[in-house]
């Protein structure tokens, strides 16, 4: 083919060039898909994931009975009453007149109902220094949080005039105000600092404030419209507040590698002597299309998280996904047409000393002597290498993983943890009972009444429960709440048995007896471990799905076998070498202080599989990148160890600077007071170091170097796979001219 009939074929090099030729078009297009989806969505408004629909099984059943029936559980509050020493007990003259005090004091704020004295309910603990004055918050439960302040400054009152006394308010209202107050302004910090920390390093890695710019922005108008497509979203799929920290972290990580990858190819050709169109032709041709692969795989990646079963991890795993691809659309056509119209004021706002840093050639001194070693004993690099991995990655099979209890998850940092912990100890499982929602069809009939008396004497006997066991009724609905204090309280193994014994047990023994009656169990803890277990069986569907698409889409992409597979393993690898330092870290406490993560013991539940799911994706931009950069090489005719000398030295300036800036960002969510961002936050930061250097520095190009012609291995029969690879053919990246459709396309 000569260069004059070159012609351009593949997605990405037919957007590169329609949105140079069509520059004000392009950015127009961009800008009016912006504002429309955010006006869309402020329009729309955003449905979050509503708690009936968060888990499957009893939880759910438990939910949906309360919620057909009309009844709305208003959030309940307790002020524990105890004394500093041992010699004080609720007998005393003083202490009465404290409880008295709290309970006046709360009904005069008039924003709480059904108060009552620990001297009517008997909820006294066994020492007599302990006992709860309990109350609910009038009006919806959800937003109590904003409304019980009043309340809690009328018991802190009490609290000041009884020193020989704890008088301390905790509750789901009480704990939202805490926690709201203590880690909303923590989180925003977090998000805000993300954008200044990536511009940073950014500046540092191209030398000038336009260049820096240009990434940061798409990743932030990318952002701006998946929000506002989240609000359309949600009306079919809830999205949540978690889904939309989640979709940051990733937009902001994506986005800018994204660009990076696409500016500094076209900087490089143009460095080498290429014009500015050529140069960008260049990079649409090669940087676009590994970056569509990417974004695609990426995609493919958070869509595993659909097949959870979860109603949270189903948003993350949907706005991820969402704003993957906005940002990858965004890379590919937008992208285009402002280096077009900017030209060489790309290198506007230069910065003298880092400019001339910067090697023309654009090769890594470092990463050129590292390869030197590598390539030259590549046997001894992979034993090296993936045996270090190997070894960091063994204490992830000892894992434990669990729901973080408060004082896990916070520490003492807050004084309502340690309220926590106290009503705990005096009451074990009172502040977190477990609740069998109990429906039938006349809840007043003498079978029901008798299996109701028969669970709650049950409950007890069988050692579930130390009681009281609380019923309350709602006969209009025909359904009654049973509240039971389970045997381990914060101890989530102890609380899950005492679970399972009245599940197994102590129900089929009462209340299955009744022909037509549900009695679900949910709660706190029933909640947790109904989530342990769906996420459990999730595991096995989730990771199959990813794994399976990520190796066809590398197969069809790169047509090779052994590419594939070799992108599946060390992908593999990276990820367990991740849970590896997690597990050392915070569940062996190994350099635990370092992170501010002494004494968790365990990873939280979900994080494994969110990791997984996550890190297997991101780990993408890197592999793709590389390895088509390689392929490139080998298609112009390089032998194959030459080829990896190339692609490895020439990406690995943009590979650096696109993984410090995930680390750095992820990295801020390692220094949050939440023991579960600290982890996510770890996790992630160390996975990304790892693969940016480890896998991709060392082991990737030992394996190739191994491999040599056997890494383009395709079987015959595979031959009629559609052909994608095009694009990095050489009459497409040095033709001075293409055509699409038989017309010229000038760049």
């Amino acid at each position: 083919m000569g260069t004059g009939d070159a012609r351009v074929r593949g997605i990405a090099a037919r957007a590169g060039g329609w949105s140079a030729r069509h520059r004000w078009a392009a950015v127009g297009i961009w800008v009016l898909f912006v504002v429309l989806a955010m006006g869309l969505g402020s329009a729309a408004g955003r449905v979050d994931v509503d708690e009936s629909d968060q888990l499957k099984g009893e939880t759910h059943t438990a939910a949906t009975i309360v919620k057909d029936a009309g009844i709305e559980e208003p959030a309940g509050e307790t002020v524990l009453v105890q004394g500093r020493d041992a010699g004080v007990k609720a007998t005393d003259a003083e202490f009465r007149a404290a409880v008295a005090e709290v309970v006046e004091a709360v009904r005069a704020t008039g924003r709480v109902t059904d108060v009552t004295s620990p001297y009517d309910t008997q909820t006294i603990s066994k020492d007599g220094r302990s006992a709860l004055v309990q109350f609910d918050m009038r009006g919806d439960a959800e937003t109590a949080g904003d409304r019980v302040e009043p309340v809690v400054e009328a018991v802190e009152g009490v609290g000041r005039k009884h020193a020989s006394l704890r008088v301390e308010e905790i509750g789901s209202a009480s704990m939202n105000k805490t926690f709201s107050d203590a880690f909303g302004d923590d989180f925003q910090k977090a998000e805000y600092s993300a954008v200044p920390v990536a511009l940073g390093i950014l500046l540092i890695a191209f030398g000038a404030l336009v260049a820096a710019l240009l990434p940061v922005a798409l990743a932030i108008t990318a952002i701006m419209a998946t929000m506002g497509l989240m609000g359309v979203v949600s009306h079919v799929m809830p999205m949540s507040d978690t889904a939309n920290s989640v979709m940051l972290l990733v937009g902001l990580a994506v986005g800018v590698d994204y660009c990076l990858f696409y500016l500094r190819r076209e900087r490089e050709e143009r460095e080498a002597g290429r014009d500015a169109q050529t140069a960008l032709r260049v990079a649409a041709a090669t940087s676009g299309r590994a970056i569509v692969v990417s974004g695609v795989t990426v995609c493919v990646a958070m869509a595993g998280m659909l097949f959870t079963g979860l109603a949270g991890f189903e948003a993350m795993g949907l706005a991820s996904l969402m704003v993957v691809a906005v940002a990858m659309v965004g890379s590919v056509t937008v992208l285009p047409a402002l280096l077009s119209l900017l030209g060489e004021r790309v290198e506007a706002g230069r910065i003298p000393f880092l400019n001339r840093r910067r090697s023309g050639s654009g090769d890594s001194r470092f990463w050129s002597a590292v390869l030197k070693g590598v390539l030259a004993r590549p046997v001894l690099s992979v034993v090296v290498a993936a045996g270090a991995l190997l070894a960091i990655a063994a204490p992830a099979v000892g894992m434990k993983t669990q729901n973080l209890t408060l004082d896990q998850e916070f520490g003492d940092s807050l004084s309502i943890v340690q309220t926590y912990n106290r009503v705990n100890e005096a009451f074990p499982g009172g502040s977190e009972p477990a609740e069998v929602v109990v429906k039938a069809r006349d809840i007043n009939a003498p079978d029901v009444k008798d299996a109701l008396a028969q669970f709650k004497e049950r409950a007890i006997t069988s050692g579930a429960s130390r009681g009281p066991v609380e019923i309350k009724l709602h006969d209009a609905q025909n359904v009654a709440f049973v509240y039971v204090p389970l045997v381990g309280g914060s101890d989530q193994d102890r609380a899950s048995a005492s679970l399972e014994k009245l599940r197994d047990e102590v129900r089929p023994a009462t209340l299955g007896k009744v022909d037509g009656l549900q009695a679900p169990i949910t709660g706190n803890v029933a909640g947790n471990h109904d989530f342990n277990d769906q996420l459990l069986g999730s595991v096995a569907p989730v990771f199959g799905f990813v794994v399976v698409f990520a190796f066809l889409l590398m197969l069809v992409s790169f047509r090779s076998l052994t590419v594939a597979i070799t992108s599946i393993a060390l992908n593999l690898l990276s990820v367990g070498a991740a849970y590896g330092i997690l597990v050392a870290v915070f569940q062996h406490g190994w350099g635990a202080s370092l992170v501010g993560a002494e004494g968790v013991g365990a990873i939280v539940t979900w994080l494994p599989l969110f990791l997984f799911v996550i890190l297997f994706g991101l780990s993408m931009d890197y592999h793709v990148f590389v390895v088509s950069r390689i392929r490139e090489a080998r298609l112009r005719g390089r032998t194959t160890t030459d080829a990896i000398r190339h692609g490895v030295v020439t990406t690995a300036g943009v590979v650096t600077s696109a993984a410090v800036i995930m680390v750095a960002v992820f990295a801020i969510f390692g220094t949050l007071s939440m023991q579960s961002m600290k982890q996510m936050g770890v996790g992630l930061a160390a996975a990304v170091l790892i693969d940016a250097t480890v896998i991709r520095g060392v082991l990737l190009p030992a394996v190739m170097a191994l491999l040599g012609e056997r890494n383009w291995y395709l079987p015959k029969w595979l031959e009629r796979m559609p052909d994608f690879t095009h694009d990095e053919a050489p009459e497409a990246v040095t033709a001075p001219s293409v055509t699409d459709g038989g017309e010229p396309i000038r760049v």
